[in-house]
């Protein structure tokens, strides 16, 4: 058990020196992100006193509207990581293809990909926003990264992690052994260990999704949602709805607090709306590392090989028991359950 007097940096050598062969390399990589992060933490908490609010009148490759605050992270992941001589290449939710190392600078053998800023249309209205993480080692030998180095399913992740801007900024991790959170104490400048060994509950009250899009789902994702609902105290029903609407908001209280996370495909997206490198895989591996579960209503998140970096991906993740639930429903084994459809 590690005090929670425990910074990140003394956490992360004390795991380093379990493994005798570590090289010191793969903490480095951590200790840029966390720097990164206390950047973006700098100009989050002032956010409406300088001019980082509002829109650069641009979009992204997604067609989404650019704010200020996503440039600005972008850049800053980029830069403080890209000059490490740890990666091999890099890739952001925000940029159409890969980044390569800057010339001159040193190739190592980590791949980082990230979404810099999830969350970003709430910077207006002073919700938690959050970046997301996931490293991953290169599989080319030489020379520069690749897309390759990118495309590589969640199962291979060597690190998966958020950083949370809100009442407080918290940092969550996992390697695969344990899910850590760290809480910047902005006093001293450090992230102090204050949430260790995060076990997510077996089964939750709650349920986070956007019923906005109600009419556009499938009847499967449709009849879950009607039956949490429906009292019964047996099952613990009905849920409470608590969605903020911000990816690493929504995830962070489930995973202390139980309940599931869904953003289904729908009849004008089959794919959904969420990345899978950038964002299903990172949590996933850190919702099962916590006990969780994630799933795109088949298959398991962690086993999907991306074929293209910005691929999106339905996603329902959280406490396992609810998330198996789920699953029955989206694929329509679950016949005998019958709920009164609210009518919209």
């Amino acid at each position: 058990m590690y005090s929670r007097a425990v910074t990140l940096s003394q956490f992360l050598q004390q795991e380093e020196r379990l493994h005798p062969e570590a090289t010191g390399e793969f903490t480095s990589v951590l200790m840029d992100i966390a720097l990164a992060s206390k950047m973006i933490n700098r100009e989050v908490v002032r956010a409406g006193l300088v001019d980082v609010l509002g829109f650069t009148g641009t979009e992204n490759v997604h067609g989404e509207k650019v704010q200020k605050l996503d440039v600005f992270a972008h850049q800053t992941i980029t830069r403080v990581l890209g000059s490490t001589g740890q990666l091999a290449v890099l890739a952001s939710e925000e940029d159409e293809d890969v980044i390569p190392v800057p010339e001159g600078q040193p190739v190592g053998k980590y791949v980082v990909n990230f979404d810099p800023l999830d969350g970003s249309s709430n910077i207006n209205a002073n919700v938690n926003i959050g970046t997301i993480f996931s490293v991953l080692p290169r599989v080319t030998r030489r020379g520069g990264g690749t897309l390759k180095d990118c495309l590589q399913p969640g199962v291979r992740q060597l690190c998966a992690g958020y950083v949370m801007y809100g009442s407080s900024t918290m940092l969550v991790y996992t390697t695969g052994h344990g899910v850590h959170g760290f809480t910047f104490e902005p006093s001293i400048g450090e992230y102090l260990l204050s949430h260790p060994n995060i076990h997510t509950p077996q089964r939750g009250r709650t349920y986070s999704v956007n019923e906005g899009n109600y009419s556009q789902w499938t009847e499967g994702v449709k009849r879950y949602v009607d039956y949490l609902k429906v009292d019964d105290d047996a099952t613990g029903r009905p849920y409470s709805s608590r969605y903020v609407g911000s990816l690493v908001a929504d995830f962070h209280r489930n995973l202390l607090y139980g309940g599931i996370f869904l953003y289904p495909g729908d009849r004008k997206n089959r794919r959904g709306k969420l990345r899978v490198l950038y964002e299903a895989a990172p949590l996933a591996l850190i919702a099962e590392e916590a006990g969780g579960a994630a799933t795109d209503g088949e298959r398991r998140i962690l086993e999907i090989s991306p074929a293209s970096l910005h691929e999106r991906t339905p996603l329902f993740l959280g406490s396992p028991d609810d998330v198996r639930e789920c699953e029955t429903f989206v694929q329509g084994r679950n016949p005998a359950i019958t709920v009164e459809r609210r009518t919209h």
